[in-house]
């Protein structure tokens, strides 16, 4: 069984990075290997943009929240879906306009060049931020192929984690942006399968079991047959926004997310984008939260050491190897493309916002390209030693991750598109700000009573506020 398996993992390998270095031999610039030179469909980026959004958490996080939670799990998927379909539907095109207007390549080189007075100093510290956060991201997704390849094949996950990050680089060395987004697509594809095809096999053999969802919601423990879990007065709105919450994170801050709707080409491919985004979201978290409620049915609490293996069980339990191999398959694509997308983000925050924009370094576009495959590399080595290092789990990391980048520059996107007074100091005080009160609140017992992605994207849009009241810039004190 494993062999069959591994033979299908294997060609899903060499198929992905064939598709990356083909990609690779487009005429490519710094620009085009960054941002991929407007050069990309609509519904490719889209495609792109959602399976960067989702990555292991969703096959693997989200699905092992819903087996712990039960129903009320469902405000996770409500916020998360939520913040997607905004994004899409007021943001993404005025990303294209502002992109094509102002000419730059990154979501931190945008907020500078609205922002002047401030470009380097906003630049510097946006790029901090995203690559202090997004290293133990890619960390993160590196991690989840270590427990898939531990699951699936026995395998040491040490192992698991060096071969995962061997893909993942050769994919984002060869072409960078381009060769991230199509195998993105065809990747997007696959956890769509996934997540399709599972719970539809999953509830057939509960109902030849005679099993039953519902009433294993209710012997599992007494708050999971509830929508909220169980919670009463005050603290349903605890649970609500902590789920939630998710929504916060999705309203133009990820630049992983940004990027897709910085690439997109025109307002024909912005409306494809649209349709096929929507489409996939509301499939993927249906499907998604369906297996989380069937793993509850097939499986009892305590089951499990690591309830973010739950999927690649259910997958071996119920199908046959050569399906099994196919949807295992969904879940390590999950896992490369998120990495990847991260990996090309902390690359251009370090090659073009700090060493070429910051610095002011004089190099031609050949060098600049040549130092964006080397920032790859080492960036993905980092990720790999905070894979092997941390116990993490996937869920918690992409949490904290989600609050200290989405929900500190979530608010200063939207303040930069729709609010004339805000300025470059704030810009300053909201980063700084969400960072700062990121950390410090993990890092407190306050994160258990309201979550950081919630308290983040407040704290971050008030000093924001604040700060643009009190030192507006030249323009809008006149």
């Amino acid at each position: 069984m494993d062999n069959i398996i591994l033979i299908e993992f294997i060609i899903y390998f060499v198929v992905i990075i064939a598709i990356g270095y083909m990609t690779s031999r487009t005429k490519m610039d710094h620009a085009v290997f960054l941002l991929g030179g407007k050069k990309l469909p609509g519904w490719v980026l889209a495609f792109s943009e959602r399976a960067t959004g989702e990555s292991a958490w969703l096959l693997l996080g989200f699905t092992g929240f819903v087996f712990t939670t039960g129903l009320a799990g469902i405000w996770v998927a409500a916020g998360i879906a939520l913040g997607i379909i905004f994004a899409w539907l007021f943001l993404a095109r005025k990303f294209m306009r502002e992109t094509d207007k102002h000419n730059v390549l990154t979501l931190p080189d945008y907020l500078a060049v609205k922002f002047g007075e401030k470009a380097n100093l906003i630049r510097w510290i946006a790029s901090i931020l995203i690559s202090c956060f997004f290293m133990f991201y890619v960390g993160a997704q590196l991690a989840g192929a270590g427990k898939l390849f531990l699951t699936t094949f026995e395998m040491n996950e040490t192992v698991g984690v060096v071969l995962a990050t061997i893909v993942v680089l050769a994919i984002a060395y060869f072409g960078g942006f381009l060769s991230v987004v199509w195998t993105d697509m065809i990747q997007s594809i696959m956890m769509l399968v996934t997540l399709c095809v599972l719970p539809i096999i999953a509830l057939i053999y509960i109902g030849t079991h005679d099993l039953s969802i519902s009433q294993s919601l209710v012997e599992a423990g007494e708050s999971f047959n509830s929508w909220f879990g169980g919670a009463t007065g005050f603290a349903i709105g605890v649970l609500f926004f902590n789920n939630f919450s998710w929504f916060f994170g999705y309203l133009g801050g990820q630049p992983q997310l940004s990027s897709r709707f910085m690439a997109l080409k025109n307002e024909k491919e912005a409306k494809q984008g649209i349709s096929v985004a929507i489409i996939w979201t509301i499939m993927a978290y249906t499907g998604a939260f369906l297996i989380g409620l069937a793993a509850i049915a097939m499986y009892s609490q305590g089951s499990f050491a690591d309830v973010e293996t739950i999927l690649p069980h259910m997958i071996l339990d119920l199908l046959p190897p050569w399906i099994a191999g196919l949807l295992l398959s969904g879940i390590m694509a999950a896992i490369i493309t998120t990495a990847n997308s991260q990996l090309m983000v902390v690359t251009s925050s370090v090659s073009e916002d700090i060493i070429h924009k910051t610095l002011g370094m004089n190099l031609t576009d050949k060098q600049l390209l040549s130092l964006s495959r080397i920032i790859v590399l080492v960036s993905g080595i980092i990720g790999m030693l905070i894979a092997l290092t941390s116990d993490s789990l996937v869920y918690l990391v992409v949490s904290w991750a989600w609050a200290g980048v989405g929900c500190t520059l979530s608010p200063a996107i939207l303040m930069t598109f729709f609010w004339k007074r805000y300025s470059g100091i704030g810009v300053v005080a909201t980063i700084i700000s969400g960072f700062v009160f990121t950390v410090l609140w993990i890092s407190t017992p306050l994160d258990g009573i309201i979550t950081s992605r919630f308290s983040t994207f407040f704290i971050a849009a008030l000093f924001g506020i604040v700060f643009s009241l009190l030192f507006p810039d030249k323009k809008t004190a006149e």
